[in-house]
């Protein structure tokens, strides 16, 4: 089960690009919309490790386990969600003739059955997160 998103942000592919390789910058706008995160481990490497915790609008904490499966700066960014539940994502940067980027966002569950199960918070989700990471990218100087 795949879930896709995509969204056209005001600025070049590289911009949006180095908002993914600081843990810093990512905390801020990783993840639905009311979540933070909290990370413990951040290597923006090939098979390097993201061990984090995201912090809920509902109090509730969820760690999470990310293994960076390939980076292609500026274009494309895949990682492995280790921890359950188990899936892959793909974000691509692409150049749009006016300077800008069009981000596109797949989410690839391991367990399609998972995926369908998740569908209603899921859906939503991955709409969010796009949204915010183009509001942070066109809020900095």
């Amino acid at each position: 089960m795949t879930f896709q998103a995509s969204r056209k942000i005001a600025a070049p592919p590289s911009s949006v690009f180095a908002v993914f390789e600081e843990s810093a910058r990512l905390a801020i706008w990783w993840g639905p919309a009311g979540f933070t995160n909290t990370f413990l481990t951040f290597e923006f490497t090939p098979g390097g490790k993201w061990s984090f915790t995201m912090h809920g609008p509902d109090g509730k904490n969820y760690l999470n386990e990310i293994v960076t499966a390939e980076i292609e700066p500026p274009q494309r960014i895949v990682v492995h969600h280790v921890s359950l539940p188990g899936y892959l994502l793909t974000v691509t940067l692409e150049p749009t003739a006016d300077g800008g980027t069009l981000v596109s966002w797949n989410q690839d569950f391991e367990n399609p059955e998972v995926g369908r199960t998740m569908e209603r918070i899921l859906t939503p989700a991955n709409e969010q997160f796009p949204d915010r990471l183009s509001a942070f990218v066109t809020s900095l100087p």
